[in-house]
């Protein structure tokens, strides 16, 4: 019966969805937040009409000026005829849980706007620069219609680079002279990137900072009788080097156009495994989840706990205890 519910209830959304309610939209996505039964059932129902939309992830460091540059990437789409989602993560509190959500503040212009949708989520601690729910947000919004979906990881250091297994296009965001060059060599940032913004353009030093960049990518790009990589994991890229001001607008349509141009002009091996590493991050973390629950189940919850203790009181080592665990679900 519950069951029934929650698909009866996710029909209704969904169709309302896909008809451009913003409301039911965003009812759907609170779902998808606390992954509740009509989440579950809604995006059964949505994934086979997504794929449509350009996915662009947008990192980098904090104060490169991620969230303004958001914001002027939805001005230029707009004037272009473009409907545009944004999936803003903002950090949590380790202590309260709570999250600021100030990109959506940032972003009030757009709030009468029905051909923009903005929606913050908190990062609950999930590293990587999204929140744990994100990839299958944006699964939601590209089949409510919308043709870009911004993605705007949380900036909090160097290991952003989850966005780009949940993105069509990565834009690496970096500021003028702010150190980060060698920082995003060390992280692996500019590995990820299709495309690296350097923001600010009108700060000192800018040009130095993009010229910097292209010589660091021309010394580390691959040689063209490298090995080929897995499917899953393609040979590093040379992104191109761009400069902007977001606060006024400059060089912002040119970046809209890169991002069409790579969209329109990536090779089908390397889009078959930016659609493979998506799909893989999302059965892993389903898989997780599902893992999780049957463990904690009312018949298991006590020889888990047991096993935890084991672990805690070095009885028994967690390799042993994750075998066993995996032993028990599968003998049912």
């Amino acid at each position: 019966m519950v069951e029934a519910d929650a698909a009866t209830r996710a029909a209704q959304l969904c169709d309302a969805a896909v008809a451009g309610d913003r409301l039911s939209l965003a009812r759907l996505l609170t779902a998808v937040e606390n992954r509740t039964a009509v989440a579950e059932a809604a995006l059964r129902r949505l994934y086979p009409t997504a794929g449509r939309a350009h996915l662009v992830g947008i990192t980098g460091p904090p104060g490169s000026g991620k969230s303004t540059l958001v914001a002027a990437l939805i001005a230029d789409a707009r004037r272009a005829g473009r409907t545009v989602a944004v999936i803003a993560v903002d950090p949590s509190s380790p202590i309260t849980g709570g999250a600021l959500l100030g990109d959506r503040v940032r972003m009030q212009a757009y709030a009468a706007d029905d051909a923009v949708f903005i929606r913050s989520m908190a990062s609950r601690g999930h590293a990587g620069g999204l929140a744990p729910t994100t990839t299958t947000a944006a699964v939601v919004m590209d089949a409510a219609g919308f043709d870009l979906i911004l993605i705007e990881t949380v900036g909090t250091g160097q290991s952003e680079v989850e966005v780009a297994a949940a993105a069509d296009t990565t834009v690496v965001v970096e500021a003028p002279e702010m150190g980060d060059e060698v920082q995003a060599i060390k992280a692996g940032l500019l590995e990820v990137a299709d495309l690296v913004v350097v923001n600010k353009g009108d700060k000192p030093g800018a040009q130095r900072t993009a010229a910097q960049l292209r010589a660091m990518l021309v010394a580390t790009a691959p040689r063209d009788d490298d090995a080929p990589r897995s499917p899953s994991r393609p040979r590093p890229k040379r992104p191109e080097i761009l400069v902007t001001i977001a606060a006024t607008g400059e060089g912002v349509p040119e970046l809209l156009a890169a991002l069409d141009r790579h969209r329109a002009s990536g090779r089908v091996g390397e889009s078959s495994a930016a659609r493979l590493a998506r799909a893989e991050a999302q059965v892993w973390a389903i898989l997780g989840d599902r893992l999780r629950e049957r463990l904690h189940q009312p018949t298991r919850a006590a020889a888990t706990a047991s096993l935890l203790a084991d672990v805690a009181e070095h009885r028994m080592d967690p390799y042993a205890a994750a075998d066993r665990l995996l032993k028990a679900i599968a003998e049912g």
